[in-house]
């Protein structure tokens, strides 16, 4: 598994990471499973909430990671609505509990809410301070979000942005991306493949992924997945609720895309115009 600087922060980070979106709602043995291959592959990046499942989703990271902790870039995030200053530190807590871990790599603002930034990132400060989390970000930030969280923590201090990325929204394209890797940023895509929209092998776009796979021995997934983190600043977390799809995420690792793949696939999904917000599920 390829492997790039997430951000600022000192080492590595897995390009192809587990996403955990849903993952409550799989069997819990194979979700368990999936997990655990995963790691075994490489992909030691694995992002969870405590939105998911109410927190059920962490508990099955939790489980999963057990004996294995250290292996693992771990990243959770905490609900707007619990992002006070006070209870961000609280939501945090219960994450861990839910992780059977002392800490986070990396604790995220889930997106924009009622709170001041300023009291979130205050939080993070102390929860970074008590080594309760090692770095700090945010999700589904647009660039007026960013630069005013820039603004309250300070250079070098933003780990990352976790935005909506797949082939068919591409908005980040415009001004997210580029943004992120002038202030390096890591950019980290969720639902890259769509929320269960993936173009199928009868639409246009999908039989130009079919026929880059077929070249490079792939499957039409892996293309995507390639594409998606082709740019430096760039990561996914795919969710796979069983060990076989965990696998061929990983192998999204391998296929090197040429400039006329890339060139092929940009024009089967163009990016579109800039929106006036940024997309999100």
């Amino acid at each position: 598994m390829r492997r790039r600087r997430f951000g600022y922060i000192r080492g590595e980070v897995a390009l192809i990471g587990q996403g955990t979106w849903y993952l409550e709602k799989a069997d819990r043995a194979s979700a368990i499973a999936a997990l655990r291959r995963g790691l075994d592959l490489g992909m030691t990046h694995i992002d969870t909430a405590e939105l998911y499942g109410s927190g059920a989703a962490e508990a099955i990271v939790g489980e999963a990671i057990v004996g294995r902790r250290d292996e693992v870039f771990l990243v959770s995030k905490v609900l707007p609505q619990n992002a006070s200053r006070t209870e961000t530190k609280a939501a945090c807590e219960r994450s861990l509990r839910h992780l059977k871990t002392d800490r986070l790599d990396c604790y995220l603002l889930h997106w924009r809410g009622p709170y001041a930034l300023a009291e979130t990132i205050a939080a993070f400060d102390e929860l970074e301070r008590e080594g309760k989390i090692l770095s700090f970000g945010v999700s589904n930030f647009d660039v007026a979000d960013l630069e005013e969280a820039w603004a309250i923590a300070g250079k070098g201090r933003i780990a990352c942005n976790q935005v909506l990325y797949h082939l068919e929204q591409r908005a980040i394209e415009h001004a997210v991306i580029p943004w992120c890797e002038k202030h390096n940023v890591a950019v980290v895509g969720y639902s890259p493949f769509g929320h269960r929209a993936f173009p199928g092998p009868r639409t246009a776009g999908g039989r130009v992924l079919a026929d880059i796979a077929r070249a490079l021995d792939a499957t039409p997934r892996q293309v995507a997945l390639a594409f998606l983190v082709r740019l430096s600043p760039l990561f996914a977390i795919p969710k796979a609720a069983n060990a076989e799809h965990t696998a061929e995420n990983a192998r999204a690792g391998s296929p090197g895309l040429s400039d006329a793949d890339v060139a092929r696939i940009d024009a089967a999904f163009p990016r579109g115009p800039r929106p006036r917000s940024l997309p999100l599920l």
